[in-house]
């Protein structure tokens, strides 16, 4: 029985690792997407802000970057989340 080793793959970036990346931030680009909790901004960062530039709230942030080839490989945030 074959075993298949699972890549992930950097949205921002397209860099391409055969396990998670360490924290959730790409080692290519150090960049990762990350959406509000509150009001669904979008930004592109290494980390998120503590306050989101758009509904100015203190809100907390999810990691919604694409690091599998289901949600569609490079340039894509996870649908899931």
């Amino acid at each position: 029985m074959e075993e298949t080793q699972e890549k992930w793959i950097c949205a921002h970036c397209g860099y391409t690792a055969s396990g998670k990346f360490l924290g959730d931030i790409c080692p290519g680009c150090g960049l990762t997407y990350w959406k509000c909790a509150a009001c669904g901004y979008l930004i592109t960062a290494s980390v998120p802000p503590d306050v989101c530039p758009e509904c100015g709230e203190k809100c907390d942030f999810v990691n919604v970057t694409c690091y599998i080839p289901e949600c569609g490989g490079p340039g894509n945030i996870d649908p899931r989340l």
